[in-house]
């Protein structure tokens, strides 16, 4: 009853707050929606796409059963769980969260091990990352690999962490599954078993499986979007009373890293502080993206809806791993500059550009100004072709096999 009675009363101050500043909150939800549609849709669409193709095809399945060994032995986690990572590094948050709950509800994976891959599949969209801050915000793509390369190796750091200090229950069945694992024969047969039988229990033809996937897939990055410019709202409202606080500690661009991350790292990248340099740029960076903001941590809450997954551990996760981004980009700046200082030239490495070139509070021009990235819409055209290829590819391996069945 308490739960209820507060969100009732901080629902009707926001809607006040919209009220009292219409222009801020219409502002401030339009760079929200820009943001969603010149970057995440075009990134994300294709990936979740891809991941309904291939859970519908039982690619899940022999891709888990090829990478089982590596899962086990680097995570203690089953092969399955490797395609909801390699998702959710390449898609963005929250498609890593979507495979991860989507294994949970077929019990693929532990709740245990559901936890753990839910905090390590939710990554930021490396295009992003590469185009948008490395080209765009701060006009060095290089940054943009350093800031990846903090934010992917913090994570793998945490990840094996979290992996050695697991329950000891837990311990003793990952040891059980993967001697199991190792005795059942070849891993190509495994993997080809796994294959045809995943294929069976799904059993949709390619264009009904093509089509269930965009539709949910929409769905899916509709529920985004409303997050995303819920979020930039949140933000853009509750300045006046993190402004006071953040002005004193220099650290202003931590209100619009908190609710968001995309506009959050933007705020990073042009934040100014004395000293900062491109050193505290890059590492602000990291750690926004790391946290991924309030808009990230509720979309994976609502992608783990339905299973017993909770949102508590996964935000103290986020916590971790943005300071452990925050402090890979302290250690990592100094030995991959100065190892790029020996491949590039000079005007290609990290450099800051004056803060001049940036207007702090028109986030949506930098970013469409930010290498004109609706050109991203160009990759959803071949990413379709791809996924169709991959139907064909799939049939024409799974002809053999119905084959084999029929003359048995």
């Amino acid at each position: 009853m308490a739960k209820t009675v507060m969100l009732a009363f901080l629902s009707i101050l926001l809607v006040v707050a919209i009220i009292l500043q219409p222009d801020a909150a219409f502002q401030s939800s339009l760079q929200g929606l820009t943001v969603w549609w010149n970057i995440v849709f075009p990134g994300l669409l294709p990936f979740l796409v891809l991941f309904e193709l291939i859970a519908s095809f039982g690619l899940v399945h022999a891709i888990g059963s090829l990478l089982q060994p590596l899962m086990h032995r680097l995570f203690k986690l089953p092969g399955e769980a490797s395609l909801a990572i390699v998702l959710g590094w390449m898609g963005g948050y929250p498609a890593g969260a979507e495979a991860a709950a989507s294994l949970r509800k077929k019990n693929l994976v532990t709740k245990q091990q559901g936890q753990r891959l839910l905090a390590l599949a939710h990554m930021p969209n490396p295009l992003f990352m590469l185009v948008v801050i490395g080209a765009g915000f701060l006009h060095k793509p290089i940054t943009g690999v350093l800031i990846a390369a903090a934010v992917w190796f913090s994570a793998l750091w945490v990840m094996i962490l979290m992996t050695l200090v697991r329950p000891k229950t837990e311990t003793e069945n990952s040891q059980t599954d993967e001697r199991e694992a190792l005795e059942n024969g070849n891993i190509l047969q495994r993997a080809a078993e796994a294959l045809r039988l995943g294929r069976e229990q799904d059993g949709r033809s390619f264009g009904k499986a093509l089509g269930d996937a965009v539709t949910a897939s929409v769905q899916k990055l509709m529920m985004i979007g409303g997050f995303m410019i819920f979020a930039a709202v949140l933000a853009k409202l509750s300045e006046p009373l993190f402004s006071p606080l953040l002005a004193k500690t220099g650290l202003g661009f931590i209100s619009q890293a908190f609710f968001e991350g995309h506009l959050g790292a933007y705020s990073a990248a042009v934040w100014d502080a004395p000293g900062a340099g491109t050193l505290g740029n890059a590492a602000a960076i990291a750690a926004v993206l790391a946290w991924s903001g309030l808009s990230g941590i509720l979309q994976a809450g609502y992608s783990i809806t339905g299973t017993d997954l909770k949102l508590l551990p996964f935000i103290a996760w986020r916590v971790v791993h943005s300071l452990h981004a925050l402090l890979f980009m302290l250690l990592l700046w100094k030995p991959a500059t100065a190892f790029l200082r020996s491949i590039l030239a000079q005007g290609d490495l990290p450099v800051f550009v004056p803060a001049e070139t940036f207007l702090p509070g028109h986030a949506v021009a930098a970013i469409i100004k930010a290498g004109e990235l609706p050109a991203l819409w160009q990759f959803s055209l071949p990413a379709a072709f791809l996924l169709a290829l991959l139907g064909l590819f799939v049939s024409m391996i799974l002809l053999p096999f119905r084959k084999a069945n029929k003359s048995i």
